[in-house]
């Protein structure tokens, strides 16, 4: 007997085909586009943006061509809530947060799960690319769109009810079954930065909201060598868009090595100042298989991978790394995997 699935439809071809993929298996699958903006755009802007009125259409006309029933669902109000204002908040804290990991926790996981076991569905489906086999999160043979990192929030009850159609195929391949099917999203860009900075101006989004502030740009010795309009507008490890007066001694780039809220300073020097080893973390959350070997972690959204050891102090972990990572950011998730399955994943507090 087949599950009654939940297919989550963003407008584009991964979901599109996830969702085919699930109603040709044999399961009971309902589409929902989630509307996550109050005041929608018509159209989106190339590739960036998502959300817009244009998605919803291009869902419902894909879910028509699969023939299964189809919904919209507000959730613009949490989105606002807990992905958009957590987003700003974590920025003016002086992190560095994922929206996009946001989004799968609270909202795709969280809300939508919760209201899809409550409606009687089994699981809800997304186009990501992920593996999912008893319960293991692993990583999409496509690595270069690979996302299980931002899936490493999930915890084993969520994953228990997810499903992940599209993880033995690369995106090439997705693109041409959706051509196969007759979905008009086959040639459909990808979405790509952040969902809700539709003009890809992050700085000039954060300052509408958080408001200019002029501070100190300081080198290690505490020496002023710019100012800015607000220590929100940067991240550790940033190179460009510093603005600073006065070059280094040496002549070489300096990167953004931290960001004071308080004091609304940032602190610049070279890249060699960046390097850590050495990673204290908070909120773990366990979900793969308790005995593993061959145990990487992953720091940013398509990073790379680290050999690694880890310990458990104070409800958090300390993560020691075999070699040098740079720009690692508070806020950041740190994604543990065993070979190619994840293992669990904690929030970045601090780095050395």
């Amino acid at each position: 007997m087949g599950l009654r699935v939940l297919a989550a439809m963003s407008g584009g071809v991964d979901s599109a085909v996830a969702a085919a993929r699930i109603a040709e298996a044999g399961h009971d699958v309902t589409g929902v586009h989630l509307a996550l903006s109050a005041n929608p755009q018509s159209h989106r802007t190339g590739a960036r943006g998502c959300c817009t009125i244009e998605d919803s259409r291009d869902a419902r006309r894909a879910a028509d061509v699969i023939g299964i029933p189809f919904y919209i669902w507000d959730m613009a109000e949490r989105f606002q809530r807990d992905v958009v204002e957590d987003f700003v908040a974590e920025y003016a804290a002086g992190r560095t947060p994922n929206p996009c990991l946001r989004c799968n926790e609270k909202i795709k996981f969280e809300a939508v799960l919760d209201r899809a076991l409550a409606l009687g569905f089994d699981a809800v489906a997304t186009g990501h690319h992920a593996k999912l086999s008893g319960g293991e999160l692993s990583r999409s043979v496509d690595q270069g769109k690979d996302q299980s990192y931002v899936l490493g929030v999930l915890t084993r009850e969520q994953l228990s009810h997810a499903i992940f159609p599209l993880g033995d195929s690369t995106k090439a391949e997705v693109r041409e079954e959706a051509a196969r099917r007759g979905l008009t999203v086959a040639d459909k860009p990808d979405s790509h930065d952040i969902c809700f900075i539709a003009d890809g101006d992050t700085r000039g989004f954060l300052a509408g909201r958080l408001g200019a502030e002029q501070g100190p740009i300081v080198d290690q010795e505490g020496a002023v060598v710019g100012t800015h309009q607000g220590a929100h507008g940067f991240t550790v490890g940033q190179r460009k868009g510093l603005h600073i007066d006065r070059p280094a001694a040496d002549g070489r780039p300096r990167y953004v090595l931290s960001i004071e809220p308080v004091s609304n300073t940032v602190t610049v020097g070279p890249r060699s100042a960046l390097e850590v080893t050495s990673i204290t973390c908070a909120r773990p959350v366990w979900n793969g298989p308790s005995r593993f070997d061959d145990l990487t972690v992953q720091l940013r959204a398509h990073g790379e991978v680290y050999a690694c050891r880890f310990d458990e102090i104070d409800g958090g972990l300390r993560i020691d790394l075999d070699r040098a990572a740079t720009g690692v950011a508070a806020g950041q998730a740190a994604v543990l995997y065993s070979g190619d399955t994840v293992i669990g994943s904690a929030t970045i507090v601090s780095a050395a």
